[in-house]
């Protein structure tokens, strides 16, 4: 007598892993890329005007003045509350979001500019969350929680919060950063590039890397140019550095990393700093002080010739636009010798690669 087949066994249904809680780094970064956009937009339509000559955007009604109206006056005036807004948003989702744009237009009327923005931001994503944790309302009221009570309460808290407590102080810290770092020459304006060259690189796109490209960005908005030249000098070398080793100590390295070279050499040239990572992530002990000296000597040669950028990404791209970046031959000057520092270092550090072994003949 045959049997029924047994039915076939279903197997148990796996356990999503936990979602990672977001911290305060995740929400500031997702700040930054929301407002780089406008940055790029603003920049480089600032960076257009100045074709028709620097002072050009002077004469009103003509296309320089709608270019700079564009570029700095509608765009670079929406960086910092978009910034804002866009943390408070990752921290509490909509209901954050209005009283996080307030707090950064707030930011900016009250000029305590992109330090302000940030402490609008999580100050706003924060109390939202909290205040939609804490009230309760009837089911009946509940959808009014979401577009009337949080975006009401929380933008009415931010708002006093910054112009009675928080905006004259961090204005006044602002003004005196900016003027120190306007006024800043000689030893001191290298030791800073140095130092910010070296922090672009020590971990090739990670948290270091972005907080000083944050903070290259949060200078340009005070239309303070020359962190930007710096940080985008410092973040360039150090794929170019290891394409630039790759051809002239080809023995130290595999096939397959001489590949990857050529394609850091184009990342490099887009202001890519990820492109070093293969390089760095096989042999840290070995590649990633030539990258932190190659780019703290960028940086370091930036600062030194005073050069400022107008546009906060695009590599070498970016420079053919007139005005984007001035003196532009001495940036080239310090793009060039920062990668070649790295280049050099990494051919002399690192170890000939080792030829397999011949197959013994039958």
């Amino acid at each position: 007598m045959s049997t029924l087949p047994a039915a076939p066994a279903t197997a148990a249904p796996q356990a999503l892993p936990e979602q990672q809680p977001k911290g305060p780094y995740h929400h500031l970064m997702n700040g930054v890329s929301f407002m780089l956009p406008l940055v790029v937009a603003g920049g480089l339509t600032m960076a257009l005007s100045f074709v028709f000559g620097i002072d050009a955007f002077k004469e009103e009604g003509s296309l320089p003045a709608a270019l700079m109206k564009i570029g700095s006056d509608s765009a670079f005036a929406l960086m910092v509350p978009v910034f804002s807004g866009y943390i408070a948003y990752s921290i509490a989702d909509k209901s954050g979001l209005t009283a996080g744009l307030v707090g950064g237009m707030l930011a900016v009327q009250l000029q305590s500019g992109f330090f302000g923005g940030i402490i609008a931001g999580f100050l706003a994503g924060y109390l939202a969350k909290w205040l939609g944790d804490f009230i309760k309302l009837p089911k009946n009221l509940e959808s009014l929680k979401p577009i009337l009570v949080l975006p009401l309460l929380s933008t009415l808290g931010v708002g006093l919060l910054m112009i009675y407590v928080i905006g004259v102080p961090v204005a006044y810290v602002m003004t005196a950063l900016t003027s120190f770092l306007q006024g800043l020459n000689g030893t001191n304006a290298v030791l800073l590039g140095a130092v910010m060259g070296g922090m672009m690189s020590i971990d090739v796109g990670g948290p270091i890397n972005k907080a000083t490209y944050a903070f290259s960005i949060g200078m340009l908005a005070s239309n303070t140019l020359t962190p930007m030249a710096a940080a985008m000098a410092a973040g360039m070398s150090p794929p170019l550095g290891m394409a630039l080793a790759t051809v002239i100590a080809r023995n130290r390295f595999t096939e397959s990393e001489r590949e990857a070279g050529k394609a850091a050499a184009v990342l490099g040239l887009c202001f890519v700093a990820e492109g070093a990572i293969p390089f760095a992530a096989k042999d840290p002990l070995r590649v990633i002080p030539c990258l932190v000296a190659g780019s703290s000597v960028a940086g370091a040669l930036s600062m030194m010739f005073s050069v400022g950028l107008r546009a906060p990404h695009g590599g070498v791209f970016v420079l053919a636009i007139p005005g984007a970046a001035t003196p532009l031959l001495p940036y080239l000057l310090a793009i060039v010798a920062g990668s070649a520092v790295t280049g050099v270092l990494a051919a002399v550090v690192k170890r000939p690669v080792e030829a397999p072994a011949a197959s013994p003949v039958p």
